[in-house]
């Protein structure tokens, strides 16, 4: 079957839910309920003893299969490699600290300088609070960072489209 990382990371999100949901299952049918009259005789309201070995080894396959697909996803995110010889689980990491670089910078990049009014009893002056930094220099790293990014996640993207083999 031939797969591209872009289809491979749909059918892990597609076995994980699967997982998810048999587990739910699982815990649904954990027990059977039966009466018991008091004489020694049982009538069985609901059984789902064959419901629930089926469902373990269907999560058994599940989870094998996704494990599978997760060591595939690994090994080609770090033996493709983007122009700048970085593999692409190191891009990713790169982009997601520089993702909380740019929201670091763009919370304080609005900041001004203040200055406040003091009047004492006999005394009167203004306090001020200034920027340490040059908002225009802020914004320009921010811009920066969010081309950097993009282009990273371009090349990603190219990358995730290359087909191979499984």
């Amino acid at each position: 079957m031939k797969l591209n990382l872009t289809t491979l990371m749909s059918k892990i999100n597609e076995e994980e839910e699967n997982l998810n949901n048999l587990m739910s299952n699982i815990r649904l049918h954990i027990f059977s309920t039966s009466i018991k009259e008091l004489d020694g005789s049982e009538t069985i309201l609901e059984d789902y003893k064959s419901d629930l070995t089926e469902e373990l080894k269907n999560l058994e396959e599940t989870y094998e299969l996704l494990t599978k697909l997760k060591k595939l996803q690994f090994e080609k995110n770090n033996s493709y490699k983007l122009d700048d010889d970085r593999t692409i689980q190191q891009a990713i990491s790169d982009n997601n600290y520089l993702r909380k670089l740019k929201n670091f910078y763009s919370s304080i990049v609005n900041n001004r300088s203040t200055k406040t009014r003091i009047t004492e009893v006999n005394n009167s002056y203004f306090e001020c609070h200034n920027l340490n930094y040059d908002s225009k220099d802020i914004q320009k790293r921010i811009d920066e960072i969010t081309k950097e990014i993009e282009a990273t996640d371009f090349e990603i993207s190219k990358l995730n489209s290359i087909e191979f083999e499984i």
